[in-house]
């Protein structure tokens, strides 16, 4: 299949030396939603600039849809929609307008029906003849939204979208999101919210100091990467783990009750029974016991900090 996006050996290095970006390759999928995560400086924003036509390059190319962000670049700019991470637009223009002055922007028809769907799409049709600078920061977020759809994009970025709006507004979103994958629009989307990418991803991106870490489908790299932990709660309070159990990394919670024990679900053997036969010669006894698989954040914070 020919992504849809298409990056290689990008870098990008700024006039004062500081290298953002360090030969970045990554091909992005055609109706995907790709979620590309990391710390604050990663080159996270920096390397949708280059995609957008926003920033140059340093060396490597970059193709949307077969078009080269330099050699064709109106071809290339018009597949994309882009949700910035700032929020700025024309504070004393009404919602109607900026949406439709958008669509005018790239040199598409009036189409009055298909602003009005994106609107309501994205709770904005009561607020249509508002005037920007009075709508709270969530609104001002979805109006900014409603813009990158205005031209109908094929691509959209999405650098930080739900960052200050509340949690009601956010799933919501998260729904237009995936009408939209659903209509055949691929969805790059950046956040700080990893229960968002767990949420709305098929694949996910890490990148950290300029650097792609790894790019995995969302369900393979939690069963590759993720742990489980056993929790045991103990019929006896205990002040240490005896030594005859160091082997097992066994971490005693505070007020003594608790056992945490971690293991890797794809290991052949667990360890858990051997570790409850050595709990019974050692003494020790649980009433009950729990596991939780690791989320999307542990796996994130692992590979960010190797």
């Amino acid at each position: 299949m020919t992504p849809v996006i298409s990056v290689s050996g990008l870098s990008k290095t700024y006039a004062s030396g500081f290298t953002a970006l360090k030969r970045i390759d990554l091909d992005i999928h055609r109706g995907e939603i790709f979620a590309l995560l990391g710390p604050n400086g990663a080159g996270k924003t920096t390397l949708i600039s280059i995609i957008c036509g926003i920033a140059n390059p340093s060396t490597g190319k970059v193709a949307v849809g077969g078009h080269d962000i330099i050699s064709d670049y109106r071809a290339a700019r018009a597949m994309i929609g882009l949700v910035p991470q700032e929020l700025h637009t024309d504070s004393f223009e009404s919602v109607w307008a900026t949406v439709s002055f958008s669509r005018g922007l790239f040199g598409k028809p009036k189409n009055p029906a298909l602003i009005e769907k994106i609107l309501k799409d994205l709770s904005l049709w009561d607020k249509k003849d508002s005037k920007i600078i009075t709508l709270s920061g969530g609104m001002k977020r979805r109006v900014m939204i409603a813009k990158a759809l205005a031209h109908e994009p094929q691509v959209l970025f999405l650098d930080e979208p739900t960052a200050g709006v509340d949690v009601e507004l956010r799933k919501g979103m998260w729904d237009v999101v995936r009408e939209l994958r659903a209509a055949g629009v691929t969805i790059i989307l950046t956040t700080h919210y990893i229960e968002e990418a767990e949420e709305m991803a098929d694949r996910v991106g890490v990148i950290n100091r300029g650097e792609i870490v790894l790019v995995e489908d969302k369900a393979n790299l939690m069963q590759k990467l993720g742990k489980k932990r056993l929790t045991l709660y103990l019929q006896n309070k205990i002040d240490a783990v005896p030594d005859s159990l160091s082997a097992y990394h066994l971490v005693l919670s505070e007020d003594g009750w608790r056992l945490s024990y971690d293991y890797d679900t794809k290991g052949e053997r667990t360890g858990i029974t051997s570790l409850l036969g050595d709990l019974r010669t050692a003494g020790i006894r649980f009433a009950d016991l729990e596991t939780e698989q690791s989320s999307l954040e542990d796996i994130f914070v692992s590979l960010v900090q190797q």
